[in-house]
């Protein structure tokens, strides 16, 4: 699913409010951080994550292999914080999109 432009600005407005749940670190990302990643955003639908001075990747390249392999979408990247979001299924969705 893409989401639109004001789809994406109610999501920043709802992340500003929270906190990173998950860090990159030097290990960057492994098989482990990514079923990490996927299980939050499948409880959760829109998370944080904060990028550690020590890992030497790039932020913006970190939350696109997040967002492919998790199959979410990159709402944001902001220094070295991401946003991403994954619609929840049906039955469990927390999040109602604007259209």
């Amino acid at each position: 699913m893409k989401i639109n432009s004001r789809q994406r600005a109610y999501l920043k407005s709802l992340a500003v409010k929270l906190n990173p749940i998950y860090q990159v670190g030097k290990s960057s990302i492994t098989p482990e951080f990514t079923k990490a990643i996927e299980d939050a955003l499948d409880a959760r639908e829109l998370i944080k994550v904060s990028v550690l001075k020590n890992c030497a990747d790039d932020p913006g390249e970190i939350a696109q292999i997040l967002a492919e392999r998790t199959r979410s979408e990159v709402v944001q990247v902001i220094g070295k914080k991401i946003v991403l979001y994954k619609e929840g299924k049906e039955d469990k969705k927390k999040i109602e999109l604007p259209r």
